[in-house]
């Protein structure tokens, strides 16, 4: 995600199912505003209850052949007529659901002006069809003739790494009759349409590449089109019924950016915790001179009384020091660069987790996660020893593995592992990788992709090197991963366990829109990708 363009929000114990297969969460109330919202600078711009702020294009109010049933502003009969805001909007964001009739057109225009017959003669029209049986070539969510949606080249870079072929074009729409929710982002920096939570398509309003893309359609008759760089958002009536609501919008600033949300402020202040430290064989830069950096992963301690501090970089290395803010040198503790997949060759690979065993004290253990080197597309949980004779150095030749994930993909590797006050050893994946859950993992119990597992590292079963705790939730479920503790994750980037309450968060790694602080449950199911936070995502079901 790009915090910068994105609308982020951090969602307090998110999505929570306990474990009945149901995968529904009650809506929040139709054209209503959350706090969070509210202190964002969003405004509704329809109540649900009357037409105040619409009126017909170039009229003075909203005709009878626009109702409102059930808290949605909807399109009855013949002759309805396009509708539009009474105010005009520069840079925004909007959001709203519609509901398509079947085989049923309609549209959402920005920056209409009057001065033409027909709104579409100055204002950009998303598409709004039903997909199935619809007439039109254009499809919804599309920029009529303009911009259609286009796979991101991250998604095609990590297909093409393992010869998976995906979808070229996203058609993230439900079924006539259903909801779906349309973003429309306007800005001087970038504007985006997505449909569902998922991002259709970027564009740059009235730079060489629109002016091109205009003069080829049949926009290029009308010189005012697009041109307005202020105006009203419009609804269009096509002739079919239709029916909108939540329709909330977010006026940006003229650089396009969005007003500070935060209402309040901490009496703390952050200083550099260990200025002068420096790290063992870490010159930062490469032989030819470029800069290279650390890619700390975790910090963590032993809990033995040495009142040391353990930090695990992605490159390989785990490092010890003295947690003293006077502390001058980090010293190697483990070194299996020559193990670890380099993340500088795919971004999310690497040594990815470290924790430090409950009785570090007496047996001297302690378990990494990594993306192995000799086996591409394959995550490695271990056990290692400190050495027998330093305190500070690890046995490089100690290692057991514990298990070994195949991973589909090199992105969504999860990675972070952490001991729970159970004494189990808790470990975080993702979904596997791709774009949009590709495969289907999140709400699939049949595999360890999406899931966050638990494990008995203290005991074995069978031919594993760990154990299966009895009260893990799916273990009597038929074809689910005995391992699973809870799932719905798309990449759980992070993991931590509340040292006095025990408690188990999560944080989640969104795609488009938002992401996820979870307070993670005993069969919990976290939403993806049937969800992404709290929200519908995709045409998924």
């Amino acid at each position: 995600m790009n915090p910068s363009i994105r609308l982020i929000m951090v969602l307090y114990a998110a999505f929570l199912i306990w474990g009945t297969g149901n995968t529904g969460q009650a809506e929040e109330t139709p054209n209503s505003l959350s706090a969070a919202e509210q202190r964002g600078g969003w405004k509704l711009l329809f109540d649900g209850r009357t037409t105040n702020g619409w009126r017909n294009y170039r009229a003075e109010k909203v005709s009878d052949g626009w109702t409102i049933k059930d808290g949605a502003l909807e399109r009855v009969s013949k002759g309805a007529g396009d509708i539009v805001t009474t105010d005009e909007f520069q840079n925004f964001e909007l959001s709203l659901e519609y509901r398509i009739s079947k085989g049923g057109n309609s549209g959402i225009m920005f920056h209409v002006t009057e001065e033409g017959a027909q709104p579409w003669h100055s204002g950009p029209e998303v598409q709004v069809q039903d997909n199935v049986d619809g007439r039109d070539p254009q499809k919804a969510g599309w920029l009529y003739q303009l911009y259609k949606p286009v796979k991101p080249a991250w998604a095609t870079q990590f297909e093409n790494q393992v010869g998976f072929k995906g979808s070229d074009m996203d058609d993230a729409t439900r079924p006539a009759g259903e909801w779906n929710q349309v973003y429309l982002r306007i800005s001087p920096r970038q504007c985006e349409v997505a449909v569902n939570g998922v991002s259709y398509f970027y564009f740059n309003k009235g730079d060489a590449e629109w002016d091109k893309r205009v003069a080829a359609s049949k926009f290029a008759a009308f010189p005012q089109f697009g041109k307005a760089k202020k105006g009203h958002i419009c609804l269009q009536d096509h002739g079919d019924p239709v029916a909108y609501r939540n329709i909330k919008l977010r006026i940006l600033s003229e650089d396009g950016g969005v007003a500070d949300p935060v209402d309040g402020q901490l009496p703390l202040k952050g200083v550099v915790a260990f200025p002068d430290l420096k790290w063992q064989g870490f010159e930062g830069h490469d032989e030819n001179g470029r800069i290279t950096t650390l890619r700390p992963m975790a910090l963590t301690h032993a809990g033995d009384g040495s009142n040391r501090n353990f930090v695990a970089t992605q490159r390989g290395a785990v490092y010890v020091f003295p947690n003293d803010p006077q502390a001058k040198q980090a010293t190697l503790f483990l070194n299996i660069r020559d193990r670890v997949h380099d993340w500088k060759l795919d971004n999310e690979e690497g040594l990815l987790g470290l924790a430090m065993h409950p009785d570090y004290k007496n047996n001297g253990q302690f378990f990494v996660y990594y993306s192995s080197e000799a086996e591409p597309r394959t995550s490695i949980v271990s056990r290692f020893n400190v050495s027998a004779d330093d305190p500070n150095r690890a046995d490089p030749n100690s290692e057991q593995v514990v298990m070994k994930i195949p991973q589909p993909f090199s992105n969504h590797n999860g990675g972070s592992i952490a001991f729970g006050k159970d004494g189990y050893l808790y470990v975080a994946l993702g979904d596997g990788g791709g774009r949009n859950d590709p495969l289907g993992h999140g709400q699939n119990l049949k595999t360890w992709m999406g899931s966050l597992l638990r494990i008995d590292v203290d005991h074995r079963d069978g031919d594993k090197n760990y154990a299966i705790p009895a009260d893990n939730p799916f273990i009597q479920r038929e074809g689910a991963q005995p391992e699973i503790f809870a799932y719905g994750f798309r990449n759980v980037w992070r993991l931590t366990v509340d040292r006095k309450t025990g408690e188990l968060w999560a944080a989640d790694v969104g795609q488009d829109f938002w992401e996820e602080v979870n307070l993670v449950k005993s069969g919990g199911n976290y939403g993806w990708s049937i969800r992404e936070a709290s929200y519908p995502f995709s045409n998924s079901s």
